[in-house]
């Protein structure tokens, strides 16, 4: 039976529909590059996608590495432009911390919410509202349902959704390995810091294991974190093991200035 002339749009809207449920769009995202080559050539597009989800947990249940997660997803949306709403069921988020990644206490919204169903209420209308940097959510379980709908609205406004994947009980720890619509998958967990030449505390380290990215790779790497901008820093042999910014690590003479640095 051949489809008649008046049914063609009705199903064209179904197929694109059924596209963006499935997470699929053609029309090109933009992205936020971390500034690390070795990370951004790891994703689809050249860095995180705007308009879509994400998932951030720490590498343990310990409140150590949730803090870790939480600077690392606070770097994230302080390389946005605009306000960020930030959901939590608690109020334990740390502001100086959050300032320490780069994300000025001016530019959050904080929101508070009664339940786990508020949270995910307002984490779509956050995302819905079209003018907002980034929305940040404190989430133990996501569905595919409420993932679905959380990468449709971010896809509806072009913001960038971030979902800090936090639990209250060990057993809700397994709900992270089920399958949802994010873009990308992450976990952070805290490293020793380095030795410096000199007395005194190094800069905090972590292992950064991308395990999800949607038509891209997964990897490990081993970062320092987010500076006062909001950037990682790696170690790169090239400049004799010292730990360079995004920005200065991506130059051409980033070998010549680490040498400098060496000698100093």
């Amino acid at each position: 039976m051949r489809a008649s002339p008046n049914m063609k749009p009705a199903l064209e809207t179904l197929r694109a529909a059924i596209s963006r449920l499935e997470g699929h769009t053609n029309r090109r995202r933009s992205v936020l590059p971390f500034g690390v080559r070795e990370i951004d050539s790891r994703l689809p597009g050249g860095g995180l996608a705007l308009g879509a989800l994400h998932e951030v947990a720490g590498g343990g249940n310990d409140a150590l590495h949730g803090a870790a997660a939480g600077q690392f997803v606070a770097g994230i949306a302080a390389r946005t432009r605009g306000k960020v709403l930030w959901i939590v069921t608690r109020q334990d988020v740390f502001g100086p911390a959050l300032k320490q990644a780069g994300l000025s206490g001016r530019r959050v919204i904080y929101v508070e919410a009664a339940s786990e169903a508020d949270v995910l209420a307002c984490f779509e209308e956050g995302l819905r509202h079209g003018g907002l940097g980034a929305v940040v959510a404190d989430v133990a379980r996501l569905s595919m349902t409420a993932s679905r709908r959380l990468q449709l609205a971010a896809e509806t406004s072009g913001a960038l959704g971030l979902a800090i994947r936090r639990w209250r009980r060990q057993t809700e720890a397994a709900d992270f390995g089920q399958p949802t619509a994010s873009a990308t998958r992450w976990r952070v967990s805290v490293l020793p810091s380095v030795g410096l030449p000199v007395p005194g505390v190094g800069r905090p380290r972590w292992l950064l294991e991308l395990i999800r990215a949607r038509a891209g790779e997964c990897a490990d790497f081993e970062v320092e974190a987010c500076d006062a901008k909001g950037r990682l820093a790696y170690r790169s042999c090239l400049a004799g093991g010292l730990a360079l910014p995004a920005a200065l690590a991506n130059r051409p003479d980033q070998e010549a200035v680490g040498a400098r640095r060496a000698r100093a």
